[in-house]
């Protein structure tokens, strides 16, 4: 906004007009809200009621159309929040929150959580909770809405060095490890998790390409899990490694994995979740 003089009488001017339309005066050095005279002098209008003085009519759609160039949209009452980019909705009645970038929705009634990216949801009533997730949504759970009964699958990865238990990255990032859960609601998941480690150095007995494969599975309620672990499959020296699901000390999750002292491993694994609120 140009900077406006003082017209003759008057010690408030325009300073700047947010994107609700609203006009913020100064005197000079504060910031005020004009009165009705103040705001109809430099050519604003002037509402009454709310006691706010304006350029235009605020409307949600112009503040999307102009954050939100790079979304495609098809389908009818498809909403895509403040800050939304490069994502891709089919269907009818889904939301993705704001800040969210690279999501595909296809279905209806569904949600992309606010930054979560690179997510894709299908079906109806599914939620995207974390960075990288694929949804399948199980339909509203008669009536009760969305993500109260769904599945998903999500990757992670990392590397170990010694025999501390590791968090391991979700979806490839720098440094999440949080499996988000919904808090203040009963949440149930089963899970099912096929981990592959390999060995790609380290000064302890074995040798480079030592492999394993994992298979975790169990039961979450609250922080308590009932877990199995299962080798389906090894090669070399491999003793003590091994993987779980374990509480992030709030309501979320991390994926965690153990290796060997002195030895260097690398893990990815796919994470499948059977969710369910009740």
């Amino acid at each position: 906004m140009a900077t406006i003089p003082f017209l003759t009488g008057f010690n408030v001017k325009p300073k700047t007009i947010l994107q609700t339309g609203t006009v913020i005066f100064t005197d000079g050095t504060n910031d005020v809200t004009p009165n009705q005279l103040q705001c109809e002098a430099y050519g604003y209008t002037y509402n009454e009621t709310l006691g706010t003085c304006t350029t235009y009519v605020f409307n949600t759609n112009i503040i999307e159309n102009i954050s939100n160039t790079d979304n495609t949209i098809k389908g009818a009452q498809n909403t895509a929040e403040v800050g939304t980019t490069n994502n891709l909705i089919l269907g009818e009645s889904n939301t993705i929150k704001s800040q969210a970038l690279n999501n595909l929705v296809v279905g209806d009634n569904n949600e992309v959580f606010s930054t979560v990216n690179n997510a894709t949801v299908l079906g109806n009533y599914g939620i995207a909770q974390r960075q990288g997730e694929v949804v399948i949504g199980g339909g509203s759970f008669n009536g009760l809405g969305k993500g109260f009964g769904q599945s998903s699958t999500m990757t992670l990865s990392g590397t170990t060095t010694d025999a501390t238990v590791t968090n391991l990255k979700i979806n490839s990032s720098s440094s999440d490890t949080i499996i988000f859960r919904q808090s203040g609601v009963l949440s149930f998941q089963g899970f099912e998790a096929n981990v592959i480690g390999v060995r790609t150095g380290g000064t302890a007995a074995g040798n480079l390409y030592d492999r394993i494969f994992l298979r975790s599975t169990g039961l979450v309620f609250l922080k308590n899990a009932s877990q199995t672990v299962a080798t389906l499959g090894s090669f070399g020296t491999v003793a003590g490694w091994t993987s779980a699901i374990d509480s992030s000390g709030t309501n979320d999750l991390h994926f965690t994995v153990t290796g060997a002292a002195n030895v260097n491993i690398s893990w990815s694994v796919t994470l499948h979740l059977y969710e369910m609120i009740v």
